[in-house]
């Protein structure tokens, strides 16, 4: 009896441990930018929709981007951003292996190479706010 009980205790005890990984995964997320660093990017181009514009990033631009980057947070796939309208900030990153991901922020979404991910709000605003200060800048 008293080993029924402890193997009750253990799978107890590990399906909390999963429970709780899960929900953290949830609820803060996890950031796939976090190692970035300015020097991993070859170039960026930022286009803001509307007003349809694009904006090439130059050094120090690149820098705060993969800071911004690396601050994102993603919960969980979700591809109803399609359903909502609003400003979308695509920003098109080359990396210095020659590849390309294209990051798009539609507050309260991510959506990396295709896929969307809800996202946690401040750091997103803040990625929206870089870019339409960009534009703002160069008087578009």
């Amino acid at each position: 009896m008293k080993l029924q009980k402890r193997h009750i205790f253990i799978v107890g005890a590990v399906l909390a441990v999963l429970l709780a990984l899960a929900a953290g995964l949830l609820f803060w997320g996890r950031r796939p930018f976090r190692d970035l660093k300015a020097a991993d990017i070859a170039s960026a181009s930022v286009t803001l929709r509307p007003p349809d514009v694009t904006l090439e990033l130059n050094g120090a631009e690149i820098e705060a981007l993969a800071e911004l980057l690396g601050d994102l947070r993603i919960t969980w796939p979700d591809q109803s951003y399609t359903e909502y309208a609003g400003q979308a900030v695509q920003f098109t990153v080359t990396f210095a292996d020659g590849t390309e991901t294209e990051v798009t922020d539609h507050n309260l979404f991510l959506i990396i190479d295709g896929t969307g991910w809800r996202t946690a709000y401040a750091p997103c605003e803040a990625l929206n706010r870089f870019a339409n200060e960009l534009l703002r800048e160069r008087g578009g």
